[in-house]
């Protein structure tokens, strides 16, 4: 993985106010490994360039669990092939090229532990998309294609120790016994993880935070 910049959040949120003058409408993706803590930082960015910005996560991509049960995949969870790749890109193809009306894309709820379709609009005022998610970077198809789309993409990286503690405790807080939290943090989570490690050098920025974000 390339060297990461270390840098206040301020800094970060002064480059995605800029992208969000740029143009007619830019997209920016955050991408890094489970537990990196894209999600926090995506919503910290949004928030801080206001109402001209707009989330819409990877996650929402997510298979249906009656999906991934009969596809024999639910054990892995998380992994490329247990996503909407295709659904994804047709997405994000819809929001760059600013369609005259709302784009309506979906959210996943880690409660239910499944996406809801037509839960996030992004009305045509919208300047700034901010999508996050684990592959924004990866090479293969039909993966590839989102970073074509992407008008920035940063890369966040993460302590690996921090990461799995951070993992564990999502795990556990969503309902996993602690044994179970801590296996799924250093099975399936840290495969993806060292998938997406290698997909950093993709990034325009490599980042870690002066003080990372919460899990």
């Amino acid at each position: 993985m390339p060297a990461a910049q270390v840098l206040p959040f301020d800094e970060l949120a002064d480059r995605a106010r800029a992208l969000a003058v740029a143009g007619p409408r830019q997209l920016l993706g955050i991408a890094g490994a489970p537990g990196a803590g894209k999600s926090t930082l995506a919503e910290r960015i949004v928030a801080a360039v206001g109402p001209a910005a707009r989330l819409v996560p990877m996650d929402g991509f997510h298979l249906a669990q009656s999906e991934l049960v009969r596809l024999g995949r639910d054990g892995r969870k998380g992994a490329p092939d247990t996503f909407d790749a295709n659904g994804f890109v047709s997405t994000l193809r819809r929001l760059r090229r600013l369609e005259p009306t709302s784009v309506w894309a979906p959210a996943f709820r880690r409660d239910l532990e499944e996406p809801i379709a037509g839960a996030i609009e992004v009305p045509p005022e919208v300047r700034l998309v901010v999508t996050e998610g684990n592959y924004l970077l990866l090479r293969n198809d039909p993966w590839e294609e989102v970073r074509t789309l992407l008008h920035e993409v940063w890369f966040l990286d993460l302590d690996a120790e921090l990461r799995v503690r951070r993992l564990t405790a999502r795990h556990e807080a969503f309902g996993k016994p602690p044994e179970q939290a801590r296996a799924w943090a250093l099975g399936s989570d840290e495969v993806n993880a060292t998938l997406v490690s290698g997909t950093a050098a993709h990034a325009d920025l490599v980042v870690r935070l002066v003080e990372p974000p919460p899990a």
